[in-house]
């Protein structure tokens, strides 16, 4: 276990790396080779008329399959809204309002063609595309990041992206154009709207999007400043975000939220507590093992949550409001737990997830970083095999200079914009593990 202070929200303590590659301006031209070989979207005018009608056709060519087949579709797509789209910008990654609009950017170093798709959020149950923008790898693509801005009505709207590519296992790529994939970069995560709760889409693991910043995000600090406390001074409470109110004995409004949790500030202020250490709170799937306990006559679920799908994203399903709004509810229910705290001079530290990911082993779930460009973000043996020296299935490819510059800009961006105050990292030991094993390690 390690834990990490910090004491300077807009100058983050984390040492320049001179040998991080600048992915979004590579100084080459290597990659464009790869462009040629894209299998391109042309619009079937003969089809369908767009200017009569609300749904328009794209032919769709798509090498991802074993051995590289090329499969072809007509596909219709609902226009129930307006976009004005452009290039876009490589930088920032993830979804950033800016300029009137939104610019999204995803890394994806191997594949050969990708897809914004918006999805309202009265389509997500169903798993519905509401609109698919198709992205260019000759505008839309620099180096290796994928890139394109959008204007028009984002209410109510997330995203995911679908990538193509080849799906080779033993090569250690999984691109599928058929999935919608989290942006790793998303701020908000969305699927079911309350923990533990199977409901009526009868899948433990429900079509998942994210949510789409704007201008209006904004939430009130009221001055808000760390607190500094050393950390030997420190007196640190272990909590469980929804475990600390659960039960009705908590007597809170909110049971089991950061609300909740805020509810009960003045309770730890009056043990002498100075610091809370939140146990996971990125976005996990607590049904990912559900099964039904005979001998409680209950269903198990993740409950502890150290198995993380988003790493940007708080876990929607402690906000008191659920999916309502789109995830924004949950983002600022947990500023306002933070602020709170910091209010009563009690500090916040998260515990953080980042050496393995929910998408288990080979033969586990494409939900994100698997989809995304699988062979970056995972150590892979060399027949594509991945190593599991987390014991969860999967080992985040820590010192990959991707991966690496991506768990610095994760925890920059919970410093800077939700305030926290340090982190524990769980098996830190990962985090040291190179890319490369050597074949006669030092005794």
């Amino acid at each position: 276990m390690e834990m990490t202070l910090c004491h300077q929200w807009r100058s983050f303590c984390f040492p320049n790396l001179s040998n991080v590659c600048n992915n979004n301006c590579p100084n080459n031209t290597s990659h464009c080779f790869g462009f040629l070989k894209a299998k391109k979207r042309r619009r079937c005018t003969s089809e369908l008329d767009k200017k009569s009608s609300p749904f328009s056709a794209v032919y769709v060519e798509s090498s991802a399959g074993v051995g590289g087949e090329t499969a072809a579709a007509v596909v219709e797509r609902r226009k129930s809204r307006r976009y004005q789209v452009s290039e876009g910008h490589p930088s920032p990654l993830g979804a950033t309002p800016r300029d009137g609009g939104v610019n999204f950017a995803i890394y994806s170093s191997n594949a050969v063609s990708a897809t914004l798709c918006l999805i309202a959020l009265s389509d997500l149950p169903e798993e519905k595309v509401t609109e698919e923008i198709s992205l260019d790898p000759f505008t839309n693509r620099s180096g290796d990041v994928w890139h394109v801005f959008l204007k028009g009505d984002f209410k109510d709207m997330l995203y995911g992206y679908k990538f193509d590519g080849k799906f080779s296992p033993e090569e250690g790529h999984y691109f599928d154009s058929s999935r919608i994939l989290l942006d790793p970069y998303g701020k908000a995560v969305v699927s079911r709207g309350e923990f533990g709760v199977l409901g009526n889409e009868d899948s433990c693991w429900p079509q998942m999007a994210c949510m789409i910043p704007n201008f209006e995000d904004e939430f009130d600090w009221e001055g808000d400043l760390p607190l500094k406390y050393s950390q030997r001074d420190l007196i640190i409470y272990e909590m469980h975000v929804r475990g600390f109110t659960q039960h009705e004995s908590s007597k809170t409004q909110f049971p089991g939220t950061y609300l909740g949790a805020v509810e009960k500030l003045d309770h730890l202020k009056e043990l002498g507590v100075n610091c809370i250490e939140l146990m996971p709170c990125h976005e996990f799937n607590e049904l990912e093992y559900y099964s039904y306990n005979s001998v409680l006559g209950n269903y198990k679920v993740n409950f502890w949550g150290y198995s993380t799908v988003n790493y940007f994203s708080p876990m929607t399903r402690y906000a008191s409001a659920g999916i309502r709004n789109c995830g924004r509810d949950a983002v600022n229910e947990f500023k306002l737990l933070v602020r709170e705290a910091h209010k009563r001079g009690i500090e916040v530290l998260m515990d953080v997830v980042f050496n393995h990911t929910a998408e288990g082993n080979e033969k586990g779930l494409i939900l994100s970083f698997r989809g995304v460009d699988n062979s970056i973000y995972y150590m892979l043996a060399p027949k594509g095999e991945f190593y599991n020296y987390s014991g969860c299935g999967n080992t985040f490819n820590c010192n990959h200079p991707v991966v690496r510059q991506f768990i610095l800009d994760c925890l920059r961006y919970w410093v800077t914009e939700m305030h926290v105050d340090g982190f524990r990292f769980d098996l830190a030991s990962i985090m040291t593990r190179g890319s490369r094993l050597l074949l006669k390690p030092p005794a």
